[in-house]
C-alpha cells in the first residue's frame, strides 16, 4: 500500500460530467478529462485489505488492490499487466460496468468506496497512450479450429482467450459490425464505438478472423460449421424481449426498447443520427421498465427532442441506503440516478400499466395506469383503489428485460435448453460435447462484466476439451495471484 493514510486523506472524487443542457445535443461520452494526479489520489484510497472483498464482488475476479497500488506509484505498465490478467477489455468495463466491486469495497462500509471503475478505465486509456496495449500474437499455433457464434462481450472474451491458447479462431456475427449489444445496444454517450474498433484492430492483428452479416442457421450452414471446426462456442445472447401483452398492445407507437436504441445507435455509428425510423421528437415518451436499458431510452429520447419523458417502474421506490436485506458486501438495492435521469424527465414507482389507449388512426395516445401496493397478508401486489388514470403517451418503449436466446440456431445444432429456455450446459459444455456456450444465452440476461467472465471461463473448458489440459487462467486461480 503506497499511502497508508490515503483513505483518510482523500475523499471519493470522479470526473465531472458535461452540463446536461449541453450534452443532450450530441451523442458523445459525457465525462470530462480528469487530472492524472487526482486518479492517483483515488487509487491511494485503497486500504489493501487483508481480505479484499472487491475480488468477491467482481465477476472477473480482478486483482484490484494490486493495480490500485501500481497506479498510485505511477507504474502504468505494471497496472495494465495486473488488470489484463483477469480482464480482456478493461476499456469496456471501465465505462459501462455498474461496478459490483465498489459495492463490496471494505472502505464502503462507512465511507464512499474506492473509485475502482474510474481507475480501471484510466489504466486502460493510459496503457493505450503509452503503447502497452498492443497485439500479442501467439508464438505457437495448434491445429485446432474454433468457431465463436456471436461477437458480444462473451464471444470476444472467449475468442481472445482461445486465440492466446494457439487455436485458430473465427467469430461469426449476424450484424454488419462486430460487438453485439456493445455495438448497437449501448448508446454512444456511454460507450463511443471507436473504443470497440480500437480493440478489434488489435484482435485482428493477433490472428482472430471476424465474419459479419453471417447468421448461423440461415446464410451460414450449421452442418458446414460442425464439419469445419473442432469446437463451437455459442455466445448468442438472450435477445428475445419480454413483452407486455395488455389491451392495446397492437397499436402503432409501441416498441421494444432495444429496437428503439439499435435504430438510433446504428445511425450514430453511420454518422446519420437524424435518419431514424423510431423517433421521440416532439412526443410524450413513456419508458416502461426501471433498469439500465430504460435509462438508455431516457437519454436517447432527450437527445431526439422528446416533449416529455416518464419512466415507470412496477416495484416501489428504493431507499437511499442499505437495509438488513442487502447488507455489505452484497449488491445494495438502493435508488440509483443515472446520467440520463440527470438530464430531465420524471420517474414513477409502484405503478402498473393496465392498457394502451389509441386514437382514430390506430396510434397510441395514452396509457392507462394504476398505483399498486404490496400487501404482506396476501403476499402480492394489489391495485390502490381510486388511482386509475390515463397518462399522455405518443411513444411507449418496453424495457422490461429479455427472456431467452433466439432458438433458430439452437434447434439447427440440436442444443438442449432448460425450463427457462436458456442453453443447458455443464461446465459450459452443452449436450453436444464439441459445442459450448457462454454469456446471457447460458446464464440469462446479465451484465457485460458477467458476459466477459463467462467467455473466459468457457474458453478454459474448450481448451481442456481440445488439448486434454489448459494453461488458460480461470477466475478461481486469479485469487491466488502473487503481488508484483
Amino acid at each position: 500500500m503506497g499511502n497508508k493514510e490515503g483513505f483518510l486523506k482523500y475523499d471519493r472524487e470522479l470526473p465531472q460530467a458535461r452540463d446536461p443542457k449541453v450534452r443532450i445535443n450530441d451523442f458523445n461520452e459525457i465525462y470530462e478529462e480528469f487530472p492524472e494526479q487526482r486518479t492517483q489520489e483515488q487509487a491511494a484510497r485503497c486500504m489493501d485489505c487483508g481480505v479484499p472483498f472487491c475480488h468477491q464482488g467482481c465477476p472477473l475476479g480482478n486483482i484490484i488492490p494490486e493495480f490500485n497500488d501500481a497506479v498510485y506509484r505511477e507504474q502504468w505498465e505494471e497496472a495494465i499487466e495486473i488488470l489484463t490478467e483477469t480482464n480482456n477489455f478493461p476499456e469496456f468495463t471501465g465505462r459501462i460496468c455498474p461496478a459490483p466491486c465498489e459495492a463490496s469495497c471494505v472502505l464502503g462500509i462507512n465511507k464512499p468506496p474506492v473509485a475502482i471503475e474510474h481507475i480501471e478505465k484510466t489504466i486502460a486509456e493510459k496503457a493505450y497512450e503509452l503503447g502497452y496495449i498492443k497485439p500479442n500474437i501467439p508464438e505457437i499455433r495448434t491445429d485446432k479450429k474454433v468457431a465463436i457464434i456471436g461477437s458480444g462481450p462473451a464471444g470476444l472474451s472467449a475468442a481472445a482467450q482461445l486465440n492466446q491458447a494457439g487455436h485458430r479462431i473465427t467469430v461469426y456475427e449476424r450484424e454488419d459490425q462486430i460487438g453485439g449489444l456493445l455495438r448497437y445496444g449501448i448508446p454512444d454517450f456511454k460507450l463511443e464505438k471507436w473504443v470497440i474498433d480500437r480493440r478489434l484492430e488489435i484482435l485482428k492483428k493477433e490472428g482472430i478472423e471476424f465474419v459479419t452479416q453471417a447468421e448461423v442457421g440461415k446464410n451460414v450452414s450449421t452442418d458446414e460449421l460442425e464439419k469445419q471446426y473442432d469446437a463451437i462456442v455459442l455466445c448468442v445472447g438472450s435477445t428475445v424481449p419480454r413483452d407486455l401483452p395488455i389491451k392495446g398492445r397492437d397499436l402503432d407507437g409501441i416498441y421494444f426498447a432495444m429496437d428503439f436504441l439499435t435504430d438510433q445507435n446504428r445511425n450514430v455509428y453511420k454518422k446519420t443520427p437524424e435518419n431514424v425510423s423510431i423517433t421521440a421528437k416532439d412526443k410524450h415518451v413513456v419508458v416502461i421498465g426501471g433498469g439500465d436499458t430504460g435509462s438508455d431510452c431516457i437519454g436517447t429520447s432527450h437527445r431526439q427532442g422528446a416533449k416529455s419523458v416518464l419512466q415507470i417502474e412496477l416495484l416501489e421506490k428504493p431507499l437511499d441506503h442499505r437495509t438488513d436485506k442487502d447488507p455489505w458486501p452484497n449488491w445494495p438495492m438502493v435508488l440509483r440516478t443515472s446520467s440520463s435521469h440527470e438530464e430531465g424527465g420524471e420517474r414513477a414507482w409502484s405503478m402498473l400499466t393496465k392498457a394502451f389507449i389509441g386514437d382514430d388512426q390506430g396510434r397510441v395516445k395514452a396509457i392507462k395506469v394504476v398505483d399498486i401496493a404490496w400487501t404482506e397478508e396476501k403476499n402480492k401486489f394489489e391495485e390502490v383503489e381510486g388511482t386509475e388514470r390515463e397518462i399522455p403517451c405518443d411513444l411507449a418503449l418496453l424495457a422490461v428485460g429479455f427472456v431467452t436466446p433466439e432458438n433458430n440456431v439452437l434447434k439447427k445444432l440440436g442444443i438442449d435448453t432448460n425450463k427457462k429456455g436458456l442453453i443447458e450446459s455443464k461446465k459450459y459444455q452443452t449436450n453436444k460435447p464439441h459445442i459450448f456456450s457462454a454469456g446471457d444465452a447460458r446464464r440469462g440476461q446479465s451484465l457485460v462484466v458477467w458476459a466477459q467472465s463467462e467467455g473466459r471461463e468457457a474458453a478454459v473448458q474448450v481448451d481442456k476439451y481440445l488439448m486434454g489440459s489448459t494453461s488458460l487462467p480461470s477466475k478461481q486461480g486469479s485469487f491466488l495471484a502473487v503481488k508484483k
